[in-house]
């Protein structure tokens, strides 16, 4: 197949971090595949210049620059993708006859890439990750965007079961969803000795150590983190928090560890490259991260997969990836069950190894496999549905039932590993 991706989930001379999973997906499903990725690239971004590169072997690359109103304009984002694609890259995107377009994440990216794909006449499948329907599409006027790329898609992927039932609750044909995990490199992160990777990091060698890695805002439960971070100081003085990443949290997170007595015990330590997280992840005794909305997030599966438990939220997919074997789940936003939770992780026993060997059923090569397979379809079944077409509702009841015959099956207490 020739395949077109389209998305702002990838790397780009201007974050060349971004997008870590869409990068090591893309780039194995371009080993089977002519894959392109034309990323979009917030104007605002460009404004500060570029930062640097990360390579993607097998793939053909490049960029349009995404304009678009701020504020409270954003409803018109899905129509200011499609025109900022169109104009600056439409001659070639009608040259180069694709078979099937991928527009990962809702929106904007799907709902203007749709328009683009009818335009084009070729299929298209929507990649869905979490906030792009859990929170973009809560919008009143944002929502009937969303709902119409769902239901004009020849297909839909989610990251997890959860989001593949919003994705049919919004308005996704139900036989037409599939949930497909992520896969974590073992080659990269599996276990490790501890001591040399915190030599490497100047971490304390025998300190107990909390990481947080990922972006820091506060719907990603930073906040609350460092809120409980005290309540496990009090049983252990001398454990540490490390926070791995860069965000608009950072200077608030400063002040609150300094507010909270604890500002020596709590380290920044930027935005690393994927490959270096390995090392913290083996560094870290307990690996946290208490977000308010999910899909499933990498960065678990990758702690998993180096043998370190987690502590996290039970929001989105995390429930159906972290077995009880593998750590401890607690609601959102309630600080004292989080710190509660840091405490009991690092007096109960867990067994790295098997935490390792769950987070080993996570494979790239299933993931491929399975994309590949609903692009195929999707290809076959040309033309693609009208994108504007209304359709009938589906029952949520059923809805729900046909897609859980689609995905990997659960028990129905949260905890256990899940079933091939």
């Amino acid at each position: 197949m020739k395949i077109l991706v389209v998305t702002n989930l990838f790397p780009t001379p201007w974050d060349p971090r971004r997008g870590t999973f869409n990068r090591q997906q893309f780039q194995r499903l371009g080993e089977r595949h002519e894959v392109d990725v034309l990323t979009a690239v917030d104007f605002r971004e460009r404004k500060g210049g570029e930062k640097g590169d990360a390579p993607v072997p097998g793939i053909k690359r490049d960029h349009f620059t995404f304009y678009h109103p701020p504020g409270i304009g954003r409803f018109l984002n899905a129509f200011c993708f499609f025109a900022s694609m169109m104009w600056q890259r439409g001659r070639e995107l009608r040259r180069a006859r694709y078979d099937v377009m991928l527009a990962s994440w809702a929106y904007p990216d799907a709902a203007g890439a749709a328009w683009v794909a009818r335009l084009l006449g070729i299929p298209y499948v929507v990649k869905v990750h979490g906030s792009d329907l859990n929170v973009q599409a809560e919008f009143r006027l944002r929502r009937p965007q969303v709902r119409s790329a769902l239901r004009g898609a020849a297909g839909v992927i989610a990251v997890s079961q959860a989001l593949a039932c919003k994705a049919v609750d919004l308005g996704a044909q139900a036989d037409g969803v599939d949930a497909i995990y992520n896969g974590v490199d073992t080659g990269l992160f599996h276990p490790g000795d501890r001591t040399e990777a915190r030599q490497r990091l100047g971490l304390p060698p025998e300190a107990p150590v909390v990481l947080y890695v990922g972006n820091l805002k506060a719907t990603k439960g930073c906040h609350d983190l460092i809120d409980a971070f005290p309540t496990l100081v009090e049983r252990h003085p001398d454990a540490r928090l490390a926070y791995v990443g860069d965000g608009a949290s950072r200077a608030y997170l400063e002040d609150r560890a300094a507010s909270l007595c604890c500002s020596t015990a709590v380290r920044f330590a930027g935005a690393v490259d994927h490959a270096a997280l390995a090392d913290w992840f083996r560094a870290a005794n307990v690996l946290c991260l208490p977000s308010h909305n999910e899909g499933v997030p990498n960065v678990v599966l990758e702690a998993m997969a180096c043998g370190t438990p987690i502590v996290a939220t039970t929001v989105g997919g995390i429930p159906e990836v972290v077995p009880s074997l593998a750590g401890i789940l607690v609601p959102p936003h309630q600080q004292h069950e989080l710190g509660a939770a840091l405490v009991e992780a690092f007096e109960r026993h867990f067994d790295p190894a098997a935490i390792a060997a769950h987070a080993a059923t996570f494979r790239w090569d299933e993931n491929i496999d399975r994309v590949e397979r609903v692009l195929l379809h999707a290809v076959g079944a040309r033309p693609a549905r009208d994108s504007f077409s209304q359709g009938p509702t589906i029952p949520v009841a059923l809805s729900r039932k046909a897609v859980a015959d689609r995905v990997r099956s659960y028990p129905s207490s949260p905890g256990e590993p899940p079933t091939r």
